[in-house]
């Protein structure tokens, strides 16, 4: 069994960042295990930023986390390094905006994570197993996931830039369970071409680099008396790209990688669709093998009966925080007769009823609120994404965002198989139950 890793010591690095050129310290430092890689704004009150693809933001040329009102930009240097060096567990402290960018690639990260060594937990690491072909392409660019028996992640990446002689079309393979990452891809530098580092300079981004802080590309090559570091230092830097964009998942990736021409956003896109993917398994996975509250034992929590009563099974309760249920939606469903005959479509109100009544049941955790029935108050930000037919299953997912003695504050989402299907947040109010 693999274990999760945290560094056995904290390390310390600093520089200007790439685009704002703020200057900021970064610390590394150890965490428990479970924890994740999360990065801390030390400038901005601790504010945490867990470095996962639900907090990308969108930004040109390079990834930006937001969580909260806090964000930090360019990180995909620093996590490329963090996977290399096979860290599932870690806090990087910055006092900050941006990731220092330092000689543009990710080996003075895998330097100081180096140095700093590594340490493993007692719990097992987390991975995320490609099951099905991912193809995602736009325009001409293209990135696909393919499943593959072998362990590890292997990249196939062909940089077609047949337009500019100095880099022309490079293709190059990186198997990360026995290549050399520290030599092979870290070295090698982000890279911009003449007119762009131009234009971003007019923009006023990167007015403080000169070309020989960063790879800056001419037509007869690396200009202000740079040179490449590899004859094919593009196409690595690409590699190194997307291995830290994927990262964003959380754990690593067992399976192919094959990419044209990627860049940041469809590295991102790609790790949306597995991360939905590998959310879909193990809601399946749970609701073939797992049931905390069955139709009877619902019923002595609920009000609701045949045939309002839209919840069959609760697969997962995490005290008060959390809870996923199951409705199974066949043909002879009541409601099937009229909505719409020839068409049948559940209603969109009883979707989200049936949401709000997952909801009532992780309301219903709380001691001090037995013996009260939890009443619709408020829908917010209530989004109908797919219809819902016969022969569907809703596994819906209902997240406390707060509680106080008569309101509750929920999130709920419904899926059918990896597609979001519904989402709205619930509140409500909080009475005692009248058992006369």
């Amino acid at each position: 069994m693999e274990l999760q890793h945290t560094i056995a010591k904290p390390a310390v690095i600093s520089g200007r960042g790439l685009f704002t050129g703020a200057p900021a310290q970064v610390v590394f430092r150890p965490a428990p295990a479970n924890h994740g890689i999360v990065f801390v704004r030390k400038d901005l009150g601790d504010a945490p930023i867990p470095a996962l693809i639900e907090n990308v933001v969108k930004r040109p040329r390079r990834t930006a986390l937001r969580h909260g009102e806090a964000t930090i930009e360019t990180c995909e240097h620093c996590l490329s390094a963090v996977a290399a060096c096979r860290i599932d567990d870690l806090v990087i402290e910055i006092d900050g905006p941006e990731l220092p960018g330092l000689d543009g690639s990710s080996r003075p990260y895998v330097d100081v994570l180096t140095e700093a060594g590594t340490q493993a937990h007692d719990a097992p690491r987390r991975r995320l197993v490609v099951t099905e072909p991912v193809v995602l392409r736009h325009d001409s660019a293209m990135v696909a996931a393919l499943p593959d028996d072998k362990p590890g992640m292997q990249v196939l990446y062909d940089l077609d830039f047949e337009h500019q002689a100095a880099i022309g079309r490079q293709f190059r393979v990186f198997d990360f369970e026995n290549s050399d990452y520290a030599e092979q891809i870290a070295p090698a530098r982000t890279f911009v071409l003449e007119a762009e580092a131009r234009a971003l300079q007019a923009q006023g981004v990167g007015t403080h680099l000169t070309e020989k802080d960063v790879l800056v590309i001419g037509e007869n090559g690396p200009l202000g008396g740079n040179t490449f570091r590899f004859p094919d230092e593009p196409v690595r830097h690409k590699i190194m790209d997307l291995i830290g964009d994927l990262y964003l998942l959380g754990m690593p990736i067992q399976g192919k990688i094959i990419a044209y021409k990627s860049g940041h956003a469809l590295n991102h896109a790609l790790a949306r669709k597995l991360a939905n993917q590998q959310q879909y398994l193990t809601r399946a996975e749970q609701a073939l093998h797992r049931s905390v509250l069955d139709s009877r034992r619902l019923a002595r929590i609920l009000p609701h009966r045949y045939p309002m009563l839209l919840v069959d099974r609760v697969i997962e309760i995490d005290a008060d925080r959390r809870a996923v249920g199951i409705k199974n939606v066949t043909v002879n469903e009541p409601f099937f007769q009229g909505h719409y005959p020839g068409m049948p479509i559940m209603p969109g109100v009883l979707v989200v009823e049936a949401m709000a009544q997952l909801a009532g049941v992780l309301v219903a955790q709380k001691v001090e609120h037995t013996g009260k029935l939890a009443i619709l108050l408020s829908l917010d930000r209530v989004k109908l994404r797919k219809p819902v037919t016969p022969g569907d299953q809703l596994v819906m997912e209902a997240e406390m965002v707060r509680m106080h003695t008569r309101i509750a504050h929920v999130r709920c989402r419904a899926y059918i198989g990896e597609e979001l299907a519904a989402e709205a947040e619930i509140k409500f109010m909080l009475v005692l139950e009248d058992r006369a």
